[in-house]
């Protein structure tokens, strides 16, 4: 019998999956089964060690490999010890001679011995391109998703991203000198919360596959909502893109929910669709991360809940009809059939530009459509001589007043079908048919009694009657329809208006398809030319219909001619158009004032700088050289070295806040150009760092070079030196560079009391000191200039807490290729 195994999947390195694995042995031993270690690796952590206590260990195989030496598990010893468990660490690793630890482990399995194992995530085979994508760091070692997904049981070791980098900067991972360099690295918060979330959904996919395997041997058809499945049902048609994006939508906002679109052909092949776009539409559905499934089926409503059925899925996404309503009427749609059949599936009904009627105000040209009135004379026409048939044959049973009746009756269902012009030429020639076949005299349009007269006077007027109220329904219905569609567009109008820049170009695009326009244009005369302000769709032909906005705007409609009715309603949008193009301009206005505003704070943050920080320098140079120029007193060296020191001092401090004060005045003027070229790392920061005291180097020569100015990033790298040597309570800082896939990371690194995370944005406004200076030591420029110099040449300046207390600045810059 084929032992069992068990796999610790770990969401990161030092999550704690071999502490785990170690206790489940020992609960195991303690119960009585024979458990031994075959390979244990504590990588130095006092805690996993200490939970080895007195489980057997088999002692290992040494290896000698290109002259150095390697220990590896001992398979042979530990089938000839042949316990009832065997504890095997890191299932993926590379034994030094060629060969993998998991094809050991299959070997112990198929010898009948169980086996508790560990993996991290990022050793997958199907999910190792993505781990180096997050995190830049290639995984060599890998094991087949196939060998842990056999797995008889795999248990996620789980930590929250802000635990583990604790455990990490209290030194129960890594030994204390890689632990700065893990945390800015691989252990980043989002590096592990990306991992974290891989491991969740590649554990959730194997519970997926269990739970599918205890359904199928159980025979259970019924849908259990154990995890989000939402299947979308595409035709093919235009609509397709919209129905795909509304699922994808639910899917995101349904606990990570699965995604699957499904195109049902027809079993003679005969879709329908054009194999072009449901290409497209499985394209879009695989880059919004679902799967696109194809099946056949001649009873539509049965193969999607069928499909849907089998996929366990617990929402079934459709679009609204493309049909005419008249047909919709006549037949029942796949949308209703689809919805009274699905039982416990939720089903949506996705309204689209596409569906029957939708996007355009109805037509206000007559109560019925042509095709009703032409339905109505088709009835008359065919309905009148049959009926006159029908009562010939049964004349002996009936009277006049009867027959007349029976004709009244076929009026009114004229009426109903094609409206007043069908029912009028119904009831005229109703009242011929019935004076020429059934007054007397026969077969003559005389009337012979003065009853019969006025019976078929009453018969014509009630006939044409009814049809008229009836062609009055169907227009007031019609009336009430556009007034509504007319409301929501206005409404719509109102809403789109108030909605930002983008408002004027929206309200263009909802006109061209209120009205079924080619193309909309506003236009503005200025100085005797008309200018395009904006536009929807090409505007190509020549103008349909323009609407005057004000003596200089005009909006262009191309197109078909609109009837008078549509242009009351234009001319709202019109007037909303011009309400859009002036708040437009008037929020760039408003941004030019707050440009200005800012400006003005500048110069007054300045005027206040220069008359305060930098009088400081010069009051001392001012001093010391008033003081060395004195005749009446005798200094000392040591009093006139001290002089020349203050004055030395005093100058580099004015010139540093010249050159701060210069700096900044470039990047709010957007005067800073870099000047792009492969930067060597190592050669910038020695310059950078020249005199600050107590800074320790630990840029490595072998980083790669970075796309970078020069000049720009020692600026940069200077005033952030200099900021940490200030606030660094005279702990040492250190600068540390680091490649990170494509990207290079600067860190200066201090001791001091940090900065809290509310402030962290606020450290590098201008002129910002967050009164944790006193004045006369800068402008609280310095981070404002490296930030602004770190952006210019393309990269990012973010601060981060340094372990153990601290602030620690971190340049990203591209690497040159």
């Amino acid at each position: 019998m084929r032992g069992t195994l068990r796999v610790y999947l770990g969401a990161a390195p030092g999550v704690g999956k071999t502490f785990r694995m170690l206790e489940e042995g020992r609960r195991r031993a303690e119960r009585g089964a024979d458990v031994v270690i075959g390979f244990v690796e504590t990588h130095g952590r006092s805690g996993t060690a200490a939970q080895i206590r007195d489980l057997e260990i088999v002692p290992r195989a040494r290896v000698t490999y290109r002259g150095a030496g390697f220990e590896e598990m001992d398979l042979d010893a530990v089938l000839a010890r042949r316990p009832e468990i065997v504890l095997v660490d890191e299932l993926a690793h590379t034994k030094a001679r060629g060969g993998k630890r998991w094809q050991d482990v299959e070997a112990l399995l198929d010898a009948g011995i169980d086996v508790l194992s560990t993996v991290n995530v990022q050793h997958l085979e199907s999910v190792n391109d993505v781990v180096q994508t997050i995190t830049g760091v290639p995984q060599r070692e890998t094991v087949p998703d196939a060998v842990v997904r056999a797995a008889d049981q795999v248990e996620l070791v789980d930590m929250a991203p802000e635990a583990l980098r604790r455990r990490m900067a209290h030194g129960n991972i890594y030994q204390a000198d890689k632990i700065d360099a893990a945390l800015g690295n691989y252990f980043r918060v989002g590096n592990l919360t990306a991992l974290r979330e891989l491991a969740l959904l590649w554990t959730a996919d194997k519970v997926d596959d269990a739970l599918r395997e205890y359904r199928d041997e159980h025979e259970i058809t019924s849908i259990w909502e154990a995890r989000e499945r939402i299947v979308v049902a595409v035709t093919g048609g235009p609509e397709g893109d919209t129905l795909i994006r509304r699922a994808a939508r639910i899917a995101a906002r349904s606990r990570r929910g699965d995604l699957l679109a499904v195109h049902v052909s027809r079993g003679d092949g005969l879709t329908g669709a054009d194999p072009a776009r449901v290409e497209k539409q499985r394209e879009l559905v695989e880059s919004l991360g679902g799967t696109f499934h194809a099946v056949v089926g001649d009873d539509v409503p049965a193969a999607l809940l069928d499909f849907a059925r089998g996929a366990n899925a617990t929402q079934l996404v459709l679009g609204t009809s493309r049909r005419p309503r008249w047909q919709r009427a006549l037949s029942e749609g796949i949308g209703s059939r689809v919805t009274a059949r699905s039982g416990p599936i939720d089903v949506h009904m996705v309204t689209h530009s596409e569906a029957a009627g939708r996007g355009r105000l109805p037509t206000l040209t007559g109560g019925l459509t042509t095709r009703r009135r032409l339905l109505g004379f088709g009835l008359a026409a065919a309905g009148l001589p049959l009926l006159t048939l029908l009562l010939k044959l049964v004349e002996p049973n009936l009277d006049l007043s009867s027959e007349l009746l029976l004709y009244l009756g076929f009026t009114v269902a004229v009426a109903l079908v094609g409206g007043g012009y069908p029912a009028v030429f119904a009831a005229a020639a109703g009242t011929l048919l019935v004076n020429w076949f059934f007054t007397a005299p026969v077969r003559t349009f005389t009337i012979a009694e003065f009853d019969n007269l006025v019976a078929l006077v009453v018969f014509a007027l009630v006939a044409m009657s009814v049809a008229g109220v009836v062609d009055l329904s169907a227009r007031r219905r019609r009336e009430a329809a556009r007034a509504q569609a007319e409301a929501e567009m206005l409404s719509a109008l109102s809403r789109g208006v108030l909605a930002g820049e983008r408002a004027l170009p929206a309200l263009l695009t909802q006109v061209r398809d209120a009205f079924g326009q080619d193309s909309v244009t506003l236009q503005e005369r200025v100085d005797g030319q008309w200018l395009t302000i904006d536009a929807a769709g090409e505007p190509i032909g020549p103008p349909g219909t323009d609407v005057p906005v004000t003596d200089t705007l005009h909006l262009v409609l191309r197109g078909r001619p609109l009837p008078a009715s549509d242009r009351r309603v234009l001319a709202a949008f019109a007037a909303q158009a011009a309400v859009a193009l002036r708040q437009a301009r008037l929020s760039v206005r408003a941004a030019e004032a707050t440009e200005l505003a800012e400006g003005n704070r500048m110069r007054t943050a300045l005027l206040a700088a220069v008359s305060h920080d930098l009088r400081t320098p010069l009051a001392s140079i001012k001093a010391a050289i008033s003081a060395l120029r004195m005749t009446t007193v005798q200094l000392e060296p040591g009093d006139v070295d001290e002089l020349h020191a203050t004055i030395d001092e005093s100058a580099d401090q004015l010139a540093a806040l010249i050159d701060n004060l210069l700096d900044m005045s470039r990047l709010q003027t957007g005067a800073v150009n870099p000047l792009h070229r492969a930067t060597s790392v190592d050669e910038v920061v020695p310059r950078a760092v020249a005199g600050a005291p107590g800074v320790r180097i630990e840029v490595p020569e072998t980083l790669p070079p970075v796309l970078a100015d020069p000049g720009l990033l020692e600026r940069a790298l200077a005033n952030l030196v200099s900021n940490a040597v200030r606030h660094g309570a005279g702990a040492p800082v250190v600068v540390r560079g680091s490649a990170l896939g494509d990207r290079v990371e600067l860190r200066v690194v201090d001791a001091g009391p940090g900065v809290a995370e509310p402030d962290r944005d606020r450290i590098f406004a201008p002129f910002q000191r967050l009164g944790d200076r006193p004045a006369g030591n800068g402008v609280g420029l310095g981070l404002a200039v490296a930030r602004g110099f770190v952006e210019a040449m393309g990269g990012t300046l973010e601060p981060e807490d340094t372990p153990g207390g601290g602030l620690t600045m971190v340049i990203s810059l591209e690497v040159a290729r």
